[in-house]
């Protein structure tokens, strides 16, 4: 029976990936079901694969956490799919890269009062980065992942779109992968719903069929960041004071690694009305809240932008240009400006039509087009600070 008939008989799309059939194709497989399913396709449509699996933290730790990704228990399952599939499949030991990249970065965040985004630094220093270019040290013509997201050829080359499936959409994640990146990655479930996804698993025989997905972030067991963080940056936290933002001191924290933005839950402080985290500072260990209200951005300052729309985009930036940003990853893209400011720390700022709460400094500001469907990622930056819509 051909590959092409396989394919057919479990009722799953052909995958083209844009390259010659029988090209080597390097897929990154996380020991997941989607990355899983991404090698299959991709083996079943012709091509010549090679899965890779990078150990990204202490594997005696990891074999103790289920629901994580890139150790442990997944990297089995990620050897077994491949041996099911009968193509090669490699670990990577990339710890010491993940601890300085990625673990180092989250606790320095917290410490410095923001409220950082791991996995999009994972995607950005490591997986995008060092993986891809092992990738091309393979041989790979093209590396495929299991992300849910598309990627287009458009008139100037490779553009991303939002994933099909708007409940799996993970552009928010991958705002900071480059045009010469996306050029040469793939994303063959972009089209998919996750249903099916799991379906041609299971039709498959695949081990991980009905492995639940990754839960929280993968080296912080059970949720609890604030010991990780400790266990990083020994000493580091310090206690501080709680204070409303008309000045009044209210209580003592025991670290502001123990706050975020928005937070209203916890505070330790009694009063009549609610109060919510409005911002941070962590020189003079503070933590200043306020009421609802207080939380409301009109303007957001950024850094470390990455622009892959088209032209230029401190040239679209400068000419006032209209796109849709979504400032945390679970919110829909809403109305916005991109402009040039130069309070900012590097120039780029966003105006939002309507002012957000929780807008946190660390979290990512992600651009997209300003059509109705909101459906081409443009790029988008690190939120470095805000401006308050009430002064």
């Amino acid at each position: 029976m051909t590959m092409l008939a396989d394919i057919k008989s479990i009722n799953a799309p052909q995958i083209d990936l844009g390259v010659p059939a029988g090209s080597r194709v390097i897929v990154a497989m996380s020991g997941g079901v989607d990355s899983s399913v991404t090698a299959a396709l991709c083996k079943l449509s012709g091509y010549d694969v090679v899965g890779v699996t990078l150990q990204l933290y202490d594997h005696g730790v990891a074999i103790q956490k289920k629901g994580a990704c890139c150790a442990g228990q997944d990297i089995h399952d990620a050897r077994r799919v491949a041996e099911a599939m009968g193509f090669p499949h490699y670990v990577l030991d990339y710890e010491s890269r993940f601890g300085e990249a990625v673990m180092e970065d989250f606790a320095d965040t917290y410490l410095a009062g923001a409220t950082p985004i791991p996995c999009v630094r994972c995607n950005e220093r490591v997986k995008f980065k060092d993986l891809l270019e092992t990738a091309r040290d393979l041989g790979g013509v093209a590396m495929a992942t299991g992300h849910y997201i598309r990627r287009v050829d458009g008139p100037d080359g490779a553009e991303m779109r939002r994933a099909a499936d708007a409940s799996k959409d993970q552009s928010y994640f991958l705002f900071s992968t480059t045009k010469d990146q996306l050029e040469y990655l793939r994303f063959p479930l972009g089209e998919m719903p996750k249903s099916e996804v799991r379906r041609i698993a299971g039709e498959l025989g695949l081990v991980v069929a009905d492995k639940p997905d990754s839960q929280d972030i993968c080296f912080v067991p059970e949720g609890k960041y604030a010991s990780v963080v400790e266990r990083l940056r020994p000493g580091a936290v310090e206690p501080g004071e709680i204070i409303h933002i008309d000045g009044t001191v209210m209580a003592r924290h025991q670290g502001v690694i123990h706050y975020t933005v928005g937070q209203r839950r916890g505070l330790g402080v009694a009063t009549g009305d609610p109060l919510y985290v409005v911002r941070l500072d962590a020189d003079k260990r503070q933590v200043i809240v306020g009421p609802r209200e207080a939380l409301m951005i009109s303007r957001v300052f950024l850094k470390e932008v990455t622009w892959i729309g088209d032209g230029d985009g401190q040239s679209a930036a400068r000419a006032g240009f209209d796109i849709a940003v979504k400032v945390r990853s679970t919110r829909p893209p809403a109305p916005a400006k991109l402009i040039w400011d130069d309070e900012s720390p590097t120039g780029w700022a966003v105006d939002l039509v309507d002012a957000e709460e929780g807008v946190a400094p660390g979290q990512a500001c992600v651009f997209y087009s300003p059509d109705p469907a909101n459906d081409r990622v443009l790029g988008g930056g690190w939120i470095a600070g805000t401006k308050a819509a009430k002064q």
